[in-house]
């Protein structure tokens, strides 16, 4: 039996710490100044979602955008969200600009520079892509963290979030940064699983021991369950293409898959991590930001450490290798 910890075993371990991490080492009673950078699709139903998930986490909400009518509108339709009688004290919404970015907590990377047009998810390496042009933007907000000497958590919510999470813990401290993409991941499986455990009861399994593991997207493996008497390997293997490929689903109707994203990988995640409780999300791994059950502490990242199926395990090393492998490519390109 493995853990999650053991992936790393082919590599020298460093174990990173923050010497001081304040928004974590404060009363954890304390609500959070949570600031959102970038209002595209996502980033507006994330922030959608945690004006209203976050009363009791979460005392303002920052938004920004470089569309300064979006980010108005946006102000305006945020602060109108509100309970019968107003009786929650949600969030507050103020507007964010570029010289108080990350006077906050914890700031969500949400900036996109390209997102593929549906229909044209197959054509090329999207992936990369994608990272081509979204690391020029999240270099320079976090190039713009460090000159802040920026101390709180630095979330990376557009794709690809693992790769980008490495290019941005190129300036900050790895501990500071998360990715916020598997959420959606896990209730996609859940969505499948919960399809086909009438019929297989392989499926049956997932909500109370299923687990998503590794990058969001290609990578991705969808455990039936990581109960040794439960887990089944056909089973992982048709639950992660599922899940892949749910995207796809989405876009073959006409739509970009936007909205599961915004609220369950962060407006149902950020309130989660701010009280430190476990959730699905992207950690430092050794050099590698890997998706998996995790919590933050005061002493850094926990992760599960329920023993894996050796099944299991394999696949999950190879995900990690992938990765690993992915940033060596980017770091040292061919000629």
């Amino acid at each position: 039996m493995h853990k999650i910890t053991d992936l790393c075993s082919q590599f020298p371990y460093k174990k990173e710490r923050l010497s001081s991490y304040p928004w974590l080492m404060e009363d954890a009673e304390d609500k959070k100044r949570v600031h959102i950078i970038g209002l595209g699709d996502v980033g507006q139903h994330a922030a959608v979602a945690l004006r209203i998930a976050g009363a009791d986490s979460i005392s303002r909400i920052g938004i920004y955008d470089t569309n300064q009518n979006l980010t108005s509108r946006m102000e305006i339709e945020l602060s109108q969200i509100l309970s019968p009688l107003g009786q929650i004290a949600y969030p507050e919404i103020k507007v964010s600009g570029p010289e108080n970015l990350f006077d906050c907590d914890i700031a969500l990377f949400c900036a996109t520079a390209f997102v593929p047009a549906v229909g044209e998810e197959s054509k090329g390496d999207v992936r990369m892509a994608q990272f081509a042009k979204n690391v020029q933007i999240i270099r320079e907000y976090a190039r713009q963290a460090a000159r802040a000497e920026y101390k709180g958590l630095f979330g990376v919510v557009s794709d690809p979030l693992d790769l980008l999470c490495a290019e941005a813990a190129r300036f900050l401290h790895p501990e500071q940064v998360q990715g916020f993409g598997l959420g959606v991941m896990f209730a996609r499986a859940d969505y499948y699983a919960a399809k086909r455990a009438p019929k297989d009861p392989r499926f049956a399994y997932f909500r109370q021991s299923g687990r998503v593991y590794g990058p969001h997207g290609n990578g991705l493996v969808a455990v039936n369950s990581i109960l040794p008497q439960h887990y089944d390997d056909r089973a992982t293997e048709k639950l992660t293409n599922l899940t892949v490929g749910a995207n796809i689903s989405v876009r073959a109707l006409g739509f970009k898959p936007y909205i599961a994203p915004g609220v369950s990988s962060v407006g149902l995640t950020i309130p989660e991590v701010i009280k430190g409780h476990w959730n699905d999300s992207a950690r430092y791994l050794n050099g590698v930001f890997f998706g998996a059950r995790n919590k933050i502490t005061s002493s850094g990242t926990r992760w599960e450490k329920e023993p894996l199926p050796d099944e299991l395990y394999y696949r999950l090393r190879e995900s990690y290798r992938a990765l690993d492998k992915a940033l060596e490519e980017i770091a040292h390109p061919k000629e």
